[in-house]
């Protein structure tokens, strides 16, 4: 008897799925994108309501070839491609290359890779939601035309090689605002005072903060008004002359969205938001749990909703109930965060797939990165259905003289929620929880120990790290839940914006092209319109708006502009930047510069001094031969790419693939490389012959341009 053919995208996927569902299935991976538009023309017709040109993407072929084997010989086929635009699209795609109709239910949808789950799905399939299908070709089309059609311009009047993608354009412009801000901010001092304070000689010293003279809230500006405070107090009875005493209650936060659980293993593991989405990845598509079998841990990992099933929250309420006890279960009355306008309503927030697979439980069977992340994402979902934490706050107003003073403290009541994960901060000193204040009563008399005014200044607004810019794109609604990380790979692979000390700097290069976007191109570059451009396509992907539509009333001004830059913009001469290394033959401060090779440091005076030296290009991986050095990038003359030791010529191991980050083989330990197979895609490979190790890698969406 036939078996029904069940198409997902990756070898983990339907590696999963497999191993639960049966012999009745066949189940094979598209590798992704099948068709799409083609890389060396425009691929639009313009001039005919934007229709698209399709092609077989090259290396495909044996793949599509292999699959219409299987659709023929399946006695139904279903297609499991992920449960958003891009997923619906490749569904829709394989639609057309296998001559399968759109119209019948062919399409199944989950939002978690478990047996229930997939089951549920098989049972409801449904058709190709085409609104779905045009918001995401609505998209690919908009970022084909600013890509294409908006980078040889920069190519000829900045530099070769650059580009202007419609939702990065965006990405850097903020990093070069928030730069432009730290420039011109001008801080201003201020002053505080604080006095230290005890019952008696043998009393617990504690902190009260200078307030004002009466009521009103005083601000010390200069050194003068903090000594004149000093001064006026010094000698008087610092007296409590009242008490306040109120419960407070702090709540946890929900579930993860894909931008907050980028943002907090960038705070508590220090992930990259392309290390966080890769881990993500592999939770989300099924690993081996020996015993327990292939599953899923964690739900869709794509989302920018907080929603969580029923199923789950009582399956959470029953493991927190038997865990911490009945009084730790949330409180019925607290509502679900507000959901955006924008929010994908079908899917759920991230969470684990069975609340009774503790971390300590899979721990066995993970590696450190998986681990470390699972833990995050579990620990953050029972932590959402837990009772909010209750804390005793005081706070004692002092008084010296006419000049009141302020001491709080708190003590932990009831710990609700924090029993178990509490939220990381983005302050680079988030302030300590206030501590416990000694008993006090009003009309007492304290001791003075001493007075301690400080001089401040006013800072400037931080630069962006990858979390807080990922916030402010998601805050801003800019881009949608996948494009996050490849928005931030990008704006670095240009050259763009560079990183320091982990927070983002924008470079020469970025600074040019955001002031002749802003100049001739505002609506590129312009924040709200890039976001109104996001809820186009969400009405699009609704049914109330025609995706042609959308594309004229963008396209035409856009033309017009670039004609107009055409004859107006010059050339840009872009300086060279200056680094802080010296040059060794005559002591000059070498400049970094772009060649056909790539960026090199060399001396300005050439040419009376021609030193030049490659700037490597480190991979975060230790050389496995020597263990001092790390792995660069370098070329050959050819420019062929390879990586080696930066110790040579001390150290020569050299290896062609492109080393992993973050892990090494979970079998020996020894390197594993990035190597792309025609058959399964991005795999991770074991350099060591005799071990023979091989896993897909997940492979992150790109973003065009």
């Amino acid at each position: 008897m036939s078996k029904a053919l069940i198409i997902v995208e990756s070898p983990a996927k339907a590696k999963t799925i497999e191993k639960f569902l049966g012999r009745q299935y066949t189940v094979r991976a598209s590798m992704g994108h099948i068709r799409d538009l083609p890389r060396s023309q425009l691929g639009v017709d313009v001039e005919n309501q934007f229709q698209p040109k399709y092609i077989t993407i090259r290396g495909k072929g044996d793949v599509l070839k292999e699959l219409r084997e299987q659709a023929r010989k399946a006695s139904k086929v279903y297609l499991a491609t992920d449960p958003d635009r891009e997923g619906e699209a490749i569904s829709w795609h394989l639609c057309q290359a296998l001559g399968l109709k759109e119209t019948d239910p062919v399409r199944i949808e989950f939002h978690e890779i478990t047996r229930e789950a997939v089951t549920r799905a098989l049972q409801n399939p449904r058709a190709i939601d085409r609104n779905r299908v045009e918001a995401q070709q609505a998209r690919r089309i908009l970022d084909r035309l600013v890509g294409y059609k908006l980078s040889p311009l920069l190519w000829r009047k900045v530099r070769r090689g650059l580009s202007a993608g419609r939702v990065q354009s965006v990405a850097v412009r903020l990093v070069c605002d928030r730069e432009a801000e730290i420039e011109n901010f001008k801080p201003e001092e201020y002053w505080t005072l604080d006095a230290y304070l005890r019952t008696g000689p043998d009393g617990p010293v504690f902190v009260a903060r200078y307030h004002g003279a009466g009521e009103a809230k005083a601000e010390l500006k200069t050194q003068a008004d903090a000594q004149a405070v000093v001064a006026a107090v010094q000698g008087q009875p610092f007296v409590v002359t009242g008490i306040r005493r109120r419960e407070r209650r702090r709540h946890p936060a929900p579930p993860f969205t894909t931008s907050t659980l980028q943002q907090e293993a960038s705070r508590k593991l220090g992930f990259s938001v392309r290390r966080t989405m890769a881990v993500a990845q592999q939770l989300y598509e099924g690993l081996d749990l020996g015993e327990l079998g292939h599953i899923g841990l964690v739900t869709y990992i794509r989302t920018d909703s907080t929603r969580v099933a029923e199923e789950a929250r009582r399956a959470a309420a029953a493991f927190i109930a038997g865990t911490w006890g009945e009084e730790y279960l949330g409180g019925t009355e607290r509502r679900e965060e507000k959901e955006r306008p924008h929010v994908q309503g079908a899917h759920e927030a991230i969470r684990p797939t069975d609340i009774t697979l503790t971390p300590d439980r899979v721990r066995p069977y993970l590696n450190q990165d998986q681990y470390r992340l699972y833990r995050l994402i579990w620990e953050r979902f029972v932590a959402s259905q837990m009772a909010s934490a209750v804390l005793d706050t005081v706070t004692a107003e002092i008084q010296a003289g006419s000049h009141l003073f302020r001491a709080t403290g708190s003590t932990l009541k009831f710990p609700g929620f924090m029993a178990v994960y509490i939220e990381g901060s983005d302050e680079e000193k988030p302030e300590p929880e206030e501590g416990l204040l000694p008993e006090l009563i009003e009309g007492q008399r304290l001791e003075l120990v001493r007075l301690d005014p400080q001089q401040h200044f006013t800072t400037p607004p931080p630069r962006y790290t990858e979390a807080t810019l990922v916030r402010a794109l998601e805050e801003r609604g800019i881009g949608r839940p996948s494009t996050y990380a490849p928005i931030i790979e990008t704006i670095q692979m240009r050259g763009y914006v560079r990183k320091e000390d982990k927070r983002f700097v924008p470079t020469e290069v970025g600074k040019v092209v955001v002031e002749l976007l802003k100049e001739y191109f505002p609506s590129i570059i312009d924040v709200e319109f890039t976001a109104h451009m996001e809820s186009e396509l969400d009405r699009v992907e609704q049914g109330q708006e025609s995706w042609q539509e959308v594309l004229n009333r963008f396209y035409g001004p856009f033309a017009a502009t670039l004609r107009e830059a055409e004859e107006k913009v010059g050339g840009f001469e872009i300086p060279d930047e200056v680094t802080g290394e010296v040059c060794p033959h005559c002591g000059r401060n070498l400049v970094k510069k772009h060649g056909r090779f790539g960026w090199f440091l060399a001396c300005p005076g050439f040419p009376e001094c021609r030193f030049t030296r490659p700037i490597l290009e480190e991979t975060g991986v230790g050389c496995p031969a020597c263990g001092a050095g790390v792995l660069v990038a370098r070329k050959t003359k050819k420019g062929r790419r390879f990586y080696g030791c930066s110790r040579y010529p001390e150290c020569d191991f050299v290896v062609w693939q492109k080393p992993v980050a973050g892990r090494n083989c979970p079998d020996c330990g020894g390197l594993l490389v990035e190597k792309r197979s025609r058959d399964q895609g991005l795999l991770h490979v074991c350099t060591r012959s005799e071990c023979g190790f091989s896993e897909p890698a997940a492979e992150l969406e790109e973003i065009p341009g």
